[in-house]
């Protein structure tokens, strides 16, 4: 029966592992646990249609709120394997009072300065076993420090490619550049260099998928507001005279379709083609979009 409840513990470990290596390090980013929670956070504030400011704190609370998960349970799991060996398999430290507190109690204790790698010493592992699997816990700890500090690093120039992408389309809609201003070598590359970039922001949500809960705030900022100033710009290209301008109309359609494609499968789930989901990207984040 120990045994039982010791690997109760170990499964809870293990799926914990599982959503942190399919949320930070998978190619494709499919969270589990990780990404109900981001969207049920995100839903319950577009549900109870909160203020700007109250939706901008979502993506960072979100991560807090998943980062703590993570934590509790690791924390819970192997204070669960520690359980039912709890006093007999360990030592304490003379004149320590930790052997007369209840086992589950001294569990979580230890479990807890363990993953944090403390190593007070007042409890320490008696049984060869545990003194293999101890360390392997603080193994864990520090895992999961370096990664909350990568997904951090991670996310921020993601959310950052795609708030310069909404400013330069921002800025292009002012200018309102026509189709045979476009019609010419520079309008080519202006059009190319925007299929590149939406490519990348296309990669940003696949890879990191927790960043469509951020709220880009300002509507010059905003890429659920902007992008569909892009299919404009998209129809200019197509209808041009060159060649070179009418090619790079067609990757920027290209791209904007792969885009949508991506938002509507991971996120929106509208069935429809891509102005659809642009138009529901927009709403989404409170947004009217960018109108031809």
């Amino acid at each position: 029966m120990k045994w039982l409840v010791s690997l109760v513990g170990a499964g809870l470990v293990m799926v914990t592992l599982r959503d942190l290596f399919h949320t930070l390090w998978h190619p494709t980013r499919h969270g589990g646990l990780s990404r109900l929670v981001m969207t049920a956070l995100w839903r319950l504030a577009r549900r109870f249609r909160a203020p700007g400011r109250v939706v901008g704190l979502v993506g960072p609370l979100a991560m807090v709120t998943v980062v703590g998960m993570w934590t509790v349970t690791v924390v819970l799991g192997w204070a669960i394997v520690y359980w039912p060996h709890m006093p007999g398999a360990f030592t304490f430290s003379p004149g320590s009072q930790a052997a007369q507190e209840p086992a589950l109690l001294d569990s979580v204790y230890f479990s807890l300065v363990t993953v944090a790698t403390l190593g007070l010493g007042d409890i320490a592992p008696g049984e060869d076993w545990l003194r293999l699997v101890s360390p392997l816990e603080a193994l864990v700890g520090f895992v999961l420090l370096t990664a909350t500090v990568s997904w951090v690093l991670e996310i921020y120039p993601a959310l950052t490619r795609r708030r310069v992408l909404a400013l330069r389309l921002a800025l292009l809609r002012e200018a309102g550049p026509t189709t045979r201003q476009l019609d010419c070598t520079a309008g080519a590359l202006l059009l190319d260099s925007l299929a590149g970039e939406v490519a990348r922001v296309r990669i940003d949500f696949t890879q990191y998928a927790e960043a469509y809960y951020f709220h880009d705030g300002e509507d010059h900022s905003s890429l659920a507001a902007m992008v569909g100033y892009a299919t404009v710009l998209t129809r200019h290209g197509q209808a041009a005279r060159r060649p070179e301008v009418r090619l790079a109309g067609a990757l920027l359609a290209g791209a904007l379709e792969d885009l949508a494609a991506i938002l509507d499968q991971r996120f929106l789930h509208t069935g429809g083609p891509s102005t659809a989901v642009f138009a529901a990207y927009a709403a989404d984040h409170g947004r009217d979009g960018a109108q031809p």
